[in-house]
């Protein structure tokens, strides 16, 4: 059997099921340096989430490695083509958190209509600025979906129950997918912008869409709903940080371009002490929790474990992520 080890933690549940198939199961952070000494190099699969980095050196001190299970969505802590090259399987749980993230997102977009966090940071100031804080409905507004994935989806169905005009950018997406979500499909991301005053990233971190989200393309939304509503622009981010260049947002903030901006992702974390950004009072944000909550660890931890094993005993899987590149 083998022996599979857990750098980032994983549910006690997920860990009795690779043991009751006889494998060992090792759960313990390692270090950069100990991950490219070739610590991995003892053991048959590694468990990894987003703390741990899998870079080509570590990967290459790692000979012995036959999977990288990424136990979540993103997989760019994770060298893949120096995986596939090595003969290394790389498998991610996509779907487990998809409705842990919908939720958070839509909860942002709320937040950030009706002033919910700064409503609740004036009033930790003893301050009662009930005729200030007056917000916008999303009812009626224009959402701009980058990305129209699984997550992008889901946000798209609850913002059309709620009355929203769902558009999207994905320049893979078949045109069919999404007709069939009653979805404007653009283009360019150029026009989406040019077209909503919210938007939500949902597509993956490459070197195509880092800072994607900037200034320029800011300056393009246009700040009135197509009900004439003075409703500001709104920015959220619950996919992958860099993808929204943080400078840029607050400079946006600043100048008026963007009336509010949500993070739960960032380019750099954990986020540096006394980040600017952060103290805006119109933008919020919350520690990386798209995919923190209990359902969505369960599901996570369960997911996999199965492809692991998948994958180990020669049985297909339906999420290897580096097909292209594994020899």
């Amino acid at each position: 059997m083998a022996r599979i080890a857990v750098t980032d933690g994983l549910s006690q549940e997920a860990k009795s099921v690779l043991e009751k198939q006889g494998h060992e199961v090792v759960i313990k952070y390692y270090e950069t340096s100990e991950l490219e000494s070739g610590v991995l190099n003892e053991f048959d699969a590694v468990i990894v989430r987003s703390a741990t980095k899998l870079t080509s050196k570590v990967i290459a001190a790692s000979t012995n490695l036959t999977v990288i299970a990424r136990a979540g969505v993103g997989v760019d802590n994770i060298d893949l083509q120096a995986a596939g090259e090595a003969g290394i399987t790389v498998v991610n749980a996509p779907i487990a958190s998809t409705q842990s993230v919908v939720e958070l997102t839509i909860g942002h977009l709320l937040s950030s209509v009706r002033n919910v966090a700064k409503s609740d940071r004036s009033m930790r100031d003893g301050k009662w600025e009930k005729k200030v804080l007056k917000g916008s409905e999303l009812s009626g507004k224009n959402l701009g979906l980058v990305g129209f994935g699984r997550i992008a989806q889901g946000v798209g169905t609850i913002a059309q129950a709620m009355g929203m005009i769902v558009h999207a950018y994905d320049p893979y997406l078949p045109p069919k997918i999404a007709k069939n979500h009653n979805t404007r499909l653009h283009k360019t991301v150029d026009t989406l912008f040019a077209n909503c005053t919210h938007i939500s990233i949902h597509c993956n971190l490459t070197d195509e869409t880092h800072h994607l989200v900037n200034y320029e393309m800011i300056k393009k939304m246009p700040g009135k709903s197509p009900d004439g509503i003075q409703c500001g622009n709104h920015i959220v981010n619950c996919a992958r940080g860099g993808i929204v260049n943080e400078s840029d947002v607050l400079k946006a903030l600043n100048d008026g371009n963007l009336a509010s901006a949500a993070l739960d992702v960032f380019e750099v974390e954990p986020v540096v002490e006394d980040y600017d950004l952060i103290k805006h009072p119109n933008f919020h944000s919350t520690p990386h929790i798209g995919a923190s909550t209990v359902e969505a660890q369960r599901r996570v931890g369960l997911d996999i474990v199965n492809n692991v094993m998948s994958v180990l005993s020669g049985k297909k899987c339906d999420f290897i992520v580096n097909k292209d590149y594994l020899k």
